[in-house]
């Protein structure tokens, strides 16, 4: 282990060195076993490695008696999560797409189900945000903090949700997660609920992207509508109560590419979970634009 470099409700993530590589190294609390076991359990399914999902290594528990030390290792991103690059970065229209296009590309591959013996069953991530997609060096970014996701097989049509008592985020809770009308026996619920919180994370992307000299700053999605640590009630006032989304920059109808993802977003963040567009029609249209502006990814 190098260096702390990050950490949140689970735990910290340390630098590390693994052969000789540099690797992220996550250290759970010892009361979020569920949630490692979880993230675990996820990483080691089939099929499940992806360029757009992050890099999973090994899993480990040091235990010594009283205490116990849960660990993940993955690949290390060194720009960090998506968060903190749009903090210091500001985009052009195709390092626009090419992280949204991405994170599209990852989130279809978790939520596709697989078939065969050797198939994988479809994921639900349930705590999609900015800090939990990481950039690559390529420009593009990966899904990374599978602790509380959800899994589906088809087969049996069972909705396999983890222990944790860890929830999302409040932030970017669905309105139907707010105001507690998800049905939780129906995969296809949680898989709308994810599509709500990536419609926020590409208005997060849109204003650092640059048109005619003009930008907007990082800001979090509500930061101008809800407290800093917003309680499930302020989100529930805004989003379900009031059904206020991110307010959006004049500028973004002057531009092509702004305008489109206006739509796509807001398409995502529909308040009927029916009318929201699925992450294959996202990937699609994105993959339109991607080869429309010409942009190798």
């Amino acid at each position: 282990m190098v260096r702390q470099i990050g950490k949140g409700r689970y735990g910290e993530v340390w630098l590390g060195r693994w052969r000789g590589e540099k690797v992220a190294v996550k250290v759970f609390f010892t009361r979020e076993e569920a949630s490692w076991f979880r993230e675990t359990e996820i990483y080691q399914t089939v099929l499940m490695r992806h360029e757009n999902i992050l890099g999973f290594i090994a899993a480990d528990i040091k235990g010594t008696g009283a205490f116990t030390q849960l660990f993940l290792i993955t690949d290390y991103h060194e720009n960090g999560s998506l968060y903190d690059y749009l903090k210091y970065t500001t985009l052009d229209t195709q390092a626009l797409l090419r992280l949204a296009y991405s994170a599209a590309c990852g989130l279809c591959h978790l939520h596709t189900e697989i078939y065969g013996t050797q198939g994988k069953p479809a994921i639900a991530h349930r705590d999609l945000k900015s800090k939990n997609f990481l950039i690559k060096k390529n420009g593009t970014c990966c899904i990374a903090d599978l602790g509380l996701a959800v899994k589906y097989n088809s087969d049996t049509n069972e909705v396999d949700v983890p222990l944790s008592t860890r929830m999302g985020t409040r932030r970017y809770m669905a309105p139907e997660v707010l105001d507690e009308t998800l049905n939780k026996n129906q995969f296809q619920a949680y898989i709308m609920a994810d599509i709500y919180s990536y419609g926020l994370i590409v208005w997060e992307m849109a204003r650092r992207c640059v048109t005619g000299g003009i930008v907007e700053e990082y800001q979090l999605p509500y930061w101008d509508m809800v407290p800093s640590e917003p309680s499930y009630e302020d989100m529930r006032e805004v989003v379900c109560v009031k059904g206020m989304r991110p307010v959006v920059s004049n500028r973004w109808n002057s531009d092509e590419c702004l305008r489109a993802m206006l739509k796509l977003m807001s398409e995502c963040w529909a308040h009927n979970p029916a009318s929201r567009l699925t992450a294959l029609r996202v990937k699609k249209t994105l993959a339109k634009m991607v080869e429309s502006q010409d942009i190798k990814i």
